[in-house]
C-alpha cells in the first residue's frame, strides 16, 4: 500500500432479527436496532461511528425491508434485506463483496462505538491478517471504563475477556462459519456435542484457567479450517451493547454522562 497507508474495509452492519424484550420498550420499533438511545436508534449510532472512520470506505446494513426507508438508515450506502437466521443476514450483506477482502461486521446495538474504537479494530484485524478476526476485550479495561456494565467473562491463562460487537472477516470463509454456527446450535445443551466440536481437550484447559488465547485460535482453526485469531480491543466501548430491557437506561446515563 502505497505510502504505507491501510486498504479500506466494507463494513456491514447486521441490523435484523425479530422483536424482543429492548425492542418492546418503544412501540412500533420492529427490533432493538431502531429503539431510541439518548434521542438516536441504536443503529444509526453505529452508522455514525462507522461513517466517521476513516479506514472505512462502505457500509452496508442488513435490516428488515419495512425499515429500508426509516431515516436512520440513511447513512448507508447500501441496504440489504435480513433473514430468518443471523447466517441468512451476513450472507445478504457479504453478496458481491469480492471473496478475499477483509470485511467488518458490526452488531447494531453498540450505543457507545467511536470511529477511533473502529479504526483501531480494523488496523488490528489487518496486522494479524487471516479470514476471522474475533473482537474480544480484558476485563481490566473494560471495568476501567465502564464498571457498571454486566458481561459474561472468559478467563484464560492470558487474562479475563468479553466478546466484543466487531469482527472481521473474509467472505471466502463463509461456508465454514455457516456450518460451525450451526453445529454450535444443535450442541448448545448437549455437553457431549460441545466436547466433540470443542475438544475435550480444550475444555478440560479452558475448566482450569489453563486456555490461552493461542490454544482457542489453535482450535478454532482446527474446526473451521480458516485462519481466526482473536481481535483484543483497548476500546471498552466495543463491548458495549443493549441485550437487556435494562440496559437502555443504562446506556442512556452512560450517554448522557460522557
Amino acid at each position: 500500500m502505497a505510502g504505507g497507508q491501510r486498504a479500506r474495509v466494507t463494513a456491514v452492519v447486521l441490523a435484523g432479527g425479530p422483536p424482543d424484550e429492548v425492542s418492546a420498550l418503544q412501540p412500533g420499533a420492529p427490533n432493538k436496532a431502531f429503539v431510541r438511545v439518548g434521542g438516536q436508534t441504536l443503529v444509526e449510532r453505529v452508522l455514525r461511528a462507522l461513517r466517521a472512520a476513516r479506514d472505512v470506505s462502505h457500509v452496508i446494513v442488513v435490516a428488515p425491508l419495512a425499515t429500508h426507508t426509516d431515516a436512520a438508515l440513511a447513512l448507508a450506502d447500501e441496504r440489504r434485506p435480513d433473514g430468518k437466521r443471523i447466517t441468512q443476514s451476513l450472507r445478504s450483506g457479504l453478496a458481491g463483496v469480492p471473496q478475499d477482502e477483509l470485511v467488518l461486521v458490526a452488531a447494531s446495538d453498540l450505543p457507545v462505538l467511536t470511529a477511533g474504537a473502529i479504526d483501531d479494530f480494523v488496523a488490528r484485524a489487518q496486522r494479524l491478517g487471516g479470514e476471522i478476526g474475533y473482537g474480544c476485550v480484558e476485563r481490566a479495561v473494560h471495568v476501567a471504563a465502564y464498571p457498571e456494565v454486566p458481561h459474561t467473562w472468559a478467563r484464560l491463562r492470558d487474562g479475563t475477556y468479553c466478546g466484543g460487537g466487531l469482527f472481521t472477516l473474509r467472505p471466502r470463509v463463509l461456508p465454514a462459519l455457516e456450518r460451525f454456527i450451526e453445529q454450535l446450535g444443535a450442541a448448545r445443551k448437549k455437553p457431549w456435542r460441545l466436547a466433540k466440536l470443542f475438544g475435550p481437550g480444550v475444555l478440560a484447559k479452558y475448566a482450569l484457567g489453563k486456555l490461552s488465547i493461542a490454544d482457542a485460535e489453535a482450535r478454532a482453526r482446527a474446526v473451521l479450517g480458516a485462519a481466526v485469531y482473536a481481535v483484543v480491543s483497548p476500546y471498552a466501548q466495543t463491548a458495549v451493547n443493549v441485550d437487556r430491557a435494562s440496559d437502555v437506561a443504562l446506556a442512556e446515563r452512560i450517554i448522557a454522562n460522557a
